[in-house]
């Protein structure tokens, strides 16, 4: 930002407008960047859930490494228990499948749908959120009903609905890259009601003030003055959206709407289900799909938790 000369004050001295006002806030300093890291390193919850998603994440990266058998592939016995012996690990299914090689194999997709369906909710929460929330008047209102449109809508509902219509006419589409699309551009309205009203309180600073006078537009104004004091509860918006992209997409993989090809947890749930894995006894063909969903999402919230407590002084435990 430019300087700014304003009126002389009453002792005849002119007084001009720092360089940059929002430097403080914006560019945290190196002091509140170390208390943050400090704050991180006490916080059990934080350390925690980045451990379990860090597993996870590795197991997801590297376990197609360690047991390279095809997914899909019925060369081993019939519901076997599970044991020490390679591509045994997770016993397999009534078909001779290796559930471990399906559980890593839907670890990737899982993760995949929450990046992308997550990051597309993102995206368009905060678009939304920060154009209404700073231009107000009838461009606000317009947004906001927009918005209200898709909350009331179900989204499970739609995504129901648009799953039926795609297995007829275009089952090309019923794969984990479409789902990621469809879950976020349908997921973002409560993300753009919150970064509207946050940025409604930004709107009317000091600094927002000075950023007009020193003639940056509206939009830069969002990117370099709105968006990195919201930088911390942008983060936390994009990690609820991430874990709910993960629910949505496995709640349409456990009913059979989900992709016809590849693999997911979601979908390891739904085979097991369609083939009586629970009446036959063989719990670790459901078990460990399940037990993956809620560890990545429940990580996710608990990360969440513990981030809160590390921006917000008010819940830091001392």
């Amino acid at each position: 930002m430019t300087s700014v000369n304003l009126p002389s004050d009453s002792a005849g001295n002119t007084v001009t407008a720092p360089e940059t006002q929002t430097d403080a806030v914006a560019a945290p300093s190196k002091k509140s960047q170390h208390e943050v890291l400090y704050f991180a390193l006490r916080s059990k919850k934080f350390i925690f859930a980045v451990a379990v998603l860090g597993f996870l994440v590795l197991l997801a990266i590297f376990g197609p490494i360690i047991d390279s058998n095809d997914p899909l592939a019925q060369t081993l016995g019939v519901n076997t228990p599970p044991s020490t012996d390679p591509g045994y690990w997770f016993g397999t299914t009534t078909f001779g499948e290796d559930v471990f090689a399906q559980f890593v194999n839907g670890l990737r997709a899982t993760f995949f749908v929450g990046l992308l369906g997550g990051g597309i909710a993102s995206l368009i929460g905060m678009s939304i959120g920060f154009i209404a929330g700073y231009k107000g008047g009838w461009v606000d209102e317009l947004l906001n009903m927009v918005t209200n449109v898709f909350l009331v809508i179900p989204t499970l509902a739609l995504l129901l609905v648009i799953s039926s219509y795609l297995q007829r006419s275009w089952p090309e589409a019923r794969g984990v890259f479409f789902e990621s699309i469809f879950v976020g551009v349908t997921a973002w309205p409560w993300a753009a009601r919150a970064i509207r009203a946050q940025t409604f309180s930004l709107r009317s600073r000091d600094f927002i003030d000075l950023a007009k006078l020193s003639g940056r537009r509206g939009l830069k104004i969002i990117v370099f003055e709105i968006a990195p004091n919201m930088s911390s509860y942008l983060m936390l918006t994009f990690i609820l959206l991430f874990g709910n992209a993960i629910l949505i997409a496995a709640s349409l993989d456990f009913i059979g709407l989900g992709p016809t090809s590849g693999m997911s947890l979601g979908l390891m749930m739904f085979n097991a289900v369609s083939w009586a894995a629970l009446l036959l006894g063989t719990w670790w063909w459901f078990v460990p799909p399940g037990l993956g969903i809620m560890a990545t999402v429940g990580a996710l919230y608990v990360m969440n938790v513990g981030l809160d407590e590390i921006f917000n002084p008010k819940l830091r435990e001392l």
